[in-house]
Protein backbone atom coordinates (compact mmCIF):
# COMPACT_ATOMS: atom_id res chain seq x y z
CA UNK A 1 0.00 0.00 0.00
CA UNK A 2 1.21 3.72 -1.01
CA UNK A 3 2.42 6.05 1.78
CA UNK A 4 0.07 9.19 1.67
CA UNK A 5 1.77 12.24 2.92
CA UNK A 6 -0.89 15.40 3.05
CA UNK A 7 0.55 18.84 3.95
CA UNK A 8 -0.90 22.36 4.59
CA UNK A 9 -0.06 24.51 1.90
CA UNK A 10 -2.01 27.28 2.71
CA UNK A 11 -6.07 28.33 3.14
CA UNK A 12 -7.97 31.64 1.88
CA UNK A 13 -11.70 32.15 2.41
CA UNK A 14 -12.45 30.16 -0.09
CA UNK A 15 -10.64 27.22 0.09
CA UNK A 16 -7.55 24.86 1.35
CA UNK A 17 -4.56 24.06 -0.51
CA UNK A 18 -2.32 20.99 -0.01
CA UNK A 19 0.98 19.36 -1.17
CA UNK A 20 0.59 15.71 -1.47
CA UNK A 21 3.47 12.78 -2.09
CA UNK A 22 2.18 9.46 -2.74
CA UNK A 23 4.97 6.90 -2.35
CA UNK A 24 5.28 3.26 -2.91
CA UNK A 25 7.36 0.73 -1.36
CA UNK A 26 10.03 0.97 -4.62
CA UNK A 27 10.72 4.36 -2.90
CA UNK A 28 9.12 5.77 -6.34
CA UNK A 29 7.16 9.03 -5.37
CA UNK A 30 4.48 11.66 -7.15
CA UNK A 31 3.59 14.57 -5.93
CA UNK A 32 0.23 16.76 -6.34
CA UNK A 33 -1.00 20.30 -5.76
CA UNK A 34 -4.46 19.79 -4.23
CA UNK A 35 -7.42 22.29 -3.93
CA UNK A 36 -10.09 22.06 -1.18
CA UNK A 37 -13.33 24.38 -1.50
CA UNK A 38 -14.61 25.18 1.46
CA UNK A 39 -17.90 24.66 -0.65
CA UNK A 40 -17.06 20.71 -0.70
CA UNK A 41 -15.19 20.74 2.81
CA UNK A 42 -18.84 21.60 4.26
CA UNK A 43 -20.74 18.96 1.60
CA UNK A 44 -18.59 15.79 2.22
CA UNK A 45 -16.48 16.63 5.63
CA UNK A 46 -18.86 15.64 8.00
CA UNK A 47 -16.96 12.01 8.84
CA UNK A 48 -13.90 13.68 9.09
CA UNK A 49 -12.05 15.68 12.17
CA UNK A 50 -10.11 18.19 9.29
CA UNK A 51 -9.70 18.93 5.45
CA UNK A 52 -6.48 16.93 5.59
CA UNK A 53 -8.60 13.74 6.87
CA UNK A 54 -10.73 14.04 3.83
CA UNK A 55 -8.14 14.89 1.53
CA UNK A 56 -6.07 11.82 2.51
CA UNK A 57 -9.49 9.66 2.14
CA UNK A 58 -9.87 10.85 -1.40
CA UNK A 59 -6.34 9.82 -2.40
CA UNK A 60 -7.41 6.49 -0.44
CA UNK A 61 -9.96 6.30 -2.90
CA UNK A 62 -7.89 7.53 -6.00
CA UNK A 63 -5.44 5.15 -5.65
CA UNK A 64 -7.92 2.14 -5.49
CA UNK A 65 -9.22 2.65 -8.71
CA UNK A 66 -5.63 4.00 -10.38
CA UNK A 67 -1.72 3.96 -10.30
CA UNK A 68 -0.55 6.98 -8.48
CA UNK A 69 1.31 8.03 -11.85
CA UNK A 70 -2.58 8.51 -13.51
CA UNK A 71 -3.72 10.79 -10.79
CA UNK A 72 -2.89 14.18 -12.14
CA UNK A 73 -0.46 16.33 -10.51
CA UNK A 74 -2.46 19.46 -9.85
CA UNK A 75 -6.18 19.52 -9.19
CA UNK A 76 -9.34 20.76 -6.81
CA UNK A 77 -11.31 17.93 -5.24
CA UNK A 78 -14.24 18.87 -7.24
CA UNK A 79 -13.06 16.98 -10.46
CA UNK A 80 -12.96 13.31 -9.35
CA UNK A 81 -16.25 12.96 -9.28
CA UNK A 82 -16.16 13.72 -13.43
CA UNK A 83 -14.15 10.89 -13.78
CA UNK A 84 -15.72 8.60 -10.82
CA UNK A 85 -19.26 9.36 -10.74
CA UNK A 86 -19.44 7.49 -7.06
CA UNK A 87 -16.88 9.63 -5.36
CA UNK A 88 -19.46 12.07 -3.12
CA UNK A 89 -21.48 9.12 -2.14
CA UNK A 90 -18.46 6.67 -0.99
CA UNK A 91 -15.79 9.60 0.55
CA UNK A 92 -19.32 10.80 2.50
CA UNK A 93 -19.09 7.77 4.25
CA UNK A 94 -15.80 7.20 5.89
CA UNK A 95 -15.26 3.97 7.21
CA UNK A 96 -14.67 2.92 10.74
Amino acid sequence: MAAIDVRPAGEDDSSFSFRVTVRDGDESETHHDVTLSRTHWLRLGAGYDTPAQLLRACFEFLLAREGKESILGSFDVSVIGRYFPEFESRIGRPEG
